[in-house]
């Protein structure tokens, strides 16, 4: 998919053998694509990517109109309009429905709200960052593979998207998305990296990504199993990303439960482990984001935290051109020096 989309945002059309059921009372709700087709029930990964697109499938045909949540760069929200009804979409994602298979159970429990504010939190400030970007915008996703932010969102011209994902996950995404027509908007460019790659960092250069230039980073879905997964993670991003950069997302909450030698809160924890990678991180209460939108979440837990975090290191490309840089003035230095003698 490394090419340019020269071709307008259409929607697909989705088919469907029932309804969705929004009734209250009911604890499941059943939906059933006509394109999809598990091809391997014992993939985890694989079998995850489709549960979260069965999510926001069932978001999407929530009766309403989508709402939106404008966040600053910062991480603060700026609440809707008094009067927007809760029960409308947070958001819409009409390429869900060709990774859902026949016969899958919608889990309607309150956590999937708690995903659901999650994604929507992610997908503003996305597009809050990269609408202020001037000139070419990056935005790199670390994803599950079968994200559809790529097609669904409004990106700005000029913006080139990196997904970073298991390949074969993304491969089986990216005929089924093609079988339902969905194109990147027009003027934008999409390219993919395997998760996998030795060399993640080496292989985003390789796909045009620039060290000297902005970008926005996201995370949901990309599996993170260890502390350390999550600290190679932030090793990659703080290697790439320019001074002043946001990296935004969730990470399994069980991470701030791991030991570090000292006793902390999880949040002093997790704050201690960004900030050695070079972030400033600002975790986002979910109870927050809920209250933006009239909504109300139970104690439930949620697997995941969410946060927002900045770059307060100069990215690798930044340091090596300013070496550059600094190498030719003293080389211009001593030649004039040279020439006084």
């Amino acid at each position: 998919m490394e090419c340019f989309a020269g071709f307008s945002h259409t929607l697909p059309t989705i088919i469907f053998r029932r309804s969705i059921n929004y009734d209250a009372s009911s604890k499941r709700a059943k939906t059933v694509c006509l394109r999809a087709k598990i091809d391997d029930e014992n993939d985890p990964l694989l079998q995850a990517a489709i549960a979260a697109a069965s999510l926001r499938l069932q978001e999407t045909f929530r009766p309403g109109k989508p709402i939106f949540l404008s966040v600053s760069i910062d991480g603060n929200f700026f609440f809707p309009r008094p009067g927007i009804s809760s029960n409308k979409p947070l958001f819409l994602d009409p390429y869900a429905g060709c990774f859902v298979p026949p016969q899958i159970d919608v889990d309607t429990k309150q956590c999937s709200l708690h995903y659901f504010l999650a994604t929507k939190f992610i997908d503003d400030k996305l597009l809050d960052t990269v609408n202020q970007i001037d000139g070419l915008k990056q935005v790199v996703l670390l994803m599950d593979g079968m994200d559809t932010r790529p097609y669904r969102l409004s990106w700005p011209t000029s913006t080139i998207i990196y997904d970073v994902s298991p390949d074969r996950i993304f491969k089986t995404a990216a005929e089924k998305l093609e079988g339902v027509g969905a194109k990147i908007p027009k003027g934008c460019l999409f390219r993919h990296v395997p998760s996998e790659s030795s060399n993640v960092q080496q292989s985003l250069r390789a796909k045009g990504f620039n060290g000297n230039l902005p970008s926005i980073w996201a995370i949901q879905g990309l599996p993170v199993m260890t502390l350390s997964s999550l600290e190679e993670i932030l090793l990659l991003v703080s290697g790439l990303a320019t001074n002043g950069c946001f990296f935004v997302g969730e990470f399994p909450a069980w991470l701030a439960e791991t030991d570090m030698g000292i006793k902390c809160s999880k949040k002093e924890s997790m704050e201690k482990v960004f900030l050695n990678n070079g972030f400033r991180v600002n975790m986002i209460s979910h109870m927050e984001v809920a209250r933006s939108f009239g909504k109300s979440l139970t104690p439930e837990n949620y697997n995941n935290i969410l946060f927002v975090a900045e770059q307060l290191r100069f990215s690798d490309d930044q340091m090596e051109t300013w070496r550059r840089e600094f190498q030719r003035v003293e080389e211009d230095g001593d030649e004039e020096g040279f020439e006084e003698l």
